[in-house]
């Protein structure tokens, strides 16, 4: 939904949340799901969506026909698609995803042909007037080996891609930017290895290559490559870095990267005692990934566990505190043993964001399904009303003091 027009901002949640794999699954959700999260939360005006559209999902929407056909759907419910999450592309819920979640990577052609897919749906679904977004993989996962055969690919896909949204733009007149997503564990995971891959090997391999198939000056295609490729800031992500979310929001502002998209989400936050492994098992599951963090006093770096079990069966150690990289509701009251990061969305994260150049906001907690059955609130419409309850304050407050 808009809630600020000048400059845009609107917000949405994402419809990962909701399991499905076909464009009908996808409608199926939007009209048991997304409908009363709106009659809840914006029942006056239009509800903007946070699609999901898996490859399947994208290749039946693969003509201008079913593009439009969903597209007056929406708009006859109040409705208007103006994100998409081109993160997973294959199967999301109910069966064991894992690193899998990062196939194919962006390496794979097959990532190239999704997400321009994905960019001509978005084109012919948005409103007049409106950018719009796709967040993807941020690259690859990091300790999968890559040669120099796999880098330049990679690059030659990245440009294609940039290259095929500046000519949608001229052709259609809708600016499409896509956000690489940084991940604990993934090739992009913190803000200074973001920000230092984006100056240096994106800048020298992706820059001329766009200029090469776009028949323009350098510097032209460097600023073409700017606006189209961008950053996806999951908060629940980089507070397993530990960072500090504001200042993480301000340094890609003073870069010029491209906010393309905020996602606003809480990680779990706990101390490594027996009382908090304890507690902890109830977060085991055998579908997601869940990376862990630990700070540990008096060392510069974190301690990375690839995944939950991993670090519940690593011996006792001093690390002052854990994140694990499992999404949990933001309005999760705090325990004094398993906790939330949602603190770290302070005054100065809301302050900073509503200044910064970012048009996109959307909750994402898609882990309901695999929740505890005691932090389940009852529907998931319920559960994602209950996370814009608790982000509208902050952001009405953040907007009244820049005013």
């Amino acid at each position: 939904m808009l809630i600020r027009s000048t400059p845009p901002l609107h917000l949405t949640y994402c419809l990962n949340v909701h399991p499905g794999e076909t464009l009908a699954d996808v409608r199926a959700s939007i009209a048991t799901h997304a409908l009363d999260v709106r009659r809840a939360v914006c029942p006056d005006r239009p509800f903007g969506l946070g699609l999901r559209l898996s490859r399947r999902a994208v290749t039946d929407l693969a003509d201008a026909a079913a593009v439009a056909a969903l597209r007056a759907w929406l708009a006859e419910q109040g409705l208007y698609a103006f994100t998409l999450n081109g993160f997973p592309y294959g199967t999301f819920h109910g069966q064991a995803v894992k690193t899998e979640v990062y196939r194919p990577d962006w390496t794979d052609p097959l990532r190239l042909d999704y997400t321009r897919d994905l960019a001509d749906c978005l084109a012919g679904l948005l409103p007049e007037g409106i950018d719009g977004s796709i967040s993807t993989v941020p690259i690859s996962y990091k300790s999968w080996p890559q040669d120099s055969a796999a880098e330049s690919r990679l690059f030659d896909h990245l440009a294609a891609l940039v290259a095929h949204l500046h000519r949608l733009r001229l052709r259609t007149g809708r600016e499409i930017h896509v956000g690489l997503e940084p991940e604990p564990d993934c090739t992009l995971e913190s803000t200074p290895e973001t920000v230092a891959w984006f100056e240096g090997p994106l800048e020298r391999e992706g820059t001329p290559r766009v200029a090469a198939l776009l028949g323009c000056p350098r510097d032209e295609a460097a600023a073409i490559l700017r606006r189209h490729l961008g950053v996806c800031v999951d908060t629940c992500h980089l507070a397993l870095q530990f960072e500090v979310l504001a200042d993480s929001l301000a340094t890609l502002v003073r870069h010029g990267i491209r906010i393309s998209k905020v996602q606003i989400s809480a990680a779990i936050e706990s101390d490594p005692s027996r009382a908090a492994r304890a507690r902890l098992a109830d977060f085991l599951d055998p579908v997601y990934l869940h990376q862990v963090k630990a700070r540990v006093p008096g060392c510069s770096g974190l301690t990375s566990y690839p995944d939950l079990p991993a670090a519940m069966a690593s011996p006792d150690s001093v690390a002052a505190l854990w994140r694990v990289h499992f999404h949990v509701p933001l309005y999760l009251a705090m325990d004094p043993v398993v906790h939330s990061t949602a603190a770290t969305l302070d005054a100065r994260f809301w302050e900073t964001l509503v200044a910064a150049p970012v048009s996109h906001l959307e909750i994402e907690t898609y882990t309901f399904h695999v929740l505890p059955p005691s932090l389940q609130s009852g529907r998931v419409a319920r559960s994602i009303t209950r996370e814009f309850e608790w982000v509208m304050p902050h952001l009405t407050a953040a907007m009244s003091k820049g005013t």
